[in-house]
């Protein structure tokens, strides 16, 4: 899937750069040796299920999921029907104790993306099993463009950065009509040393609803299956 409309006119400058062609080289290269996740039709869905134009919110992520089935292109989403991770299983545990909403049945969060909150991973392709292995290969340096261009734009958004990687973005967001929420991560490693209670939902919602914005409909809804949630390894990588 290609980045189109105004993403596509907004990053067409990096297309350009050397950088982006070795990613690309690199990346097509990893596709047709290794087994690589996200699908390669899903790599950019986060500027597909969320215009530029349309962001109100953006959660940053850091890479893929890299186990079969999880990885769909925004960050800490995966399909209907696959265990939910824990970093989202906390996630929905805050926002239960936040808005009150419902524990749903599934970690499908296109909901949020369809209504302007662009959930970008800085890393945007992984190896099967091995966390972080795209990392350095010219990512960061294609996400962190894509940050800057959200935060050229002159009207409110709130930017939620959790955990060390995402709180690093905080100095490219400077204009004043912008929100930052920051706070540790959601992973079982770090979500009690300042996640949990952090209220990133409500407090979003209220900025947005300050600027005479519309809330966020936070509830993701249910698919009707029984909800699974995958305990994972306490210290797995996930975004």
């Amino acid at each position: 899937m290609a980045i189109t409309g105004e993403w596509e006119k907004a990053l067409r400058p990096e297309f350009a750069k050397p950088y982006y062609a070795e990613l690309y080289r690199t990346v097509r290269e990893e596709y047709r040796t290794r087994v690589i996740y996200p699908p390669a039709k899903d790599i950019f869905n986060a500027f597909a299920f969320t215009p530029l134009e349309k962001v109100r919110v953006l959660i940053v992520g850091q890479d893929p999921y890299h186990e079969p089935g999880q990885a769909n292109g925004l960050c800490f989403s995966v399909h209907p029907g696959v265990p939910v991770p824990p970093s989202l299983v906390n996630i929905y545990k805050e926002l239960h104790e936040d808005l009150g909403c419902r524990i749903p049945d599934n970690g499908d969060l296109t909901h949020w993306a369809e209504q302007g909150v662009m959930l970008l991973n800085t890393v945007l392709t992984v190896r099967a099993h091995q966390a972080n292995s795209h990392r350095n290969i010219g990512w960061e340096t294609f996400t962190d463009a894509a940050i800057r261009v959200i935060a050229a734009e002159d009207r409110p958004i709130v930017f939620i950065l959790w955990g060390g990687a995402a709180r690093r973005k905080k100095s490219m967001i400077t204009n004043p009509k912008h929100l930052v929420i920051e706070s540790a991560h959601p992973s079982p490693l770090s979500a009690y040393n300042g996640f949990f209670g952090s209220r990133p939902f409500s407090r979003c919602n209220k900025y947005l609803e300050q600027n005479g914005l519309p809330p966020i409909d936070w509830q993701v809804p249910d698919t009707g299956e029984k909800r699974k949630t995958d305990a994972g390894p306490a210290g797995a990588a996930e975004s």
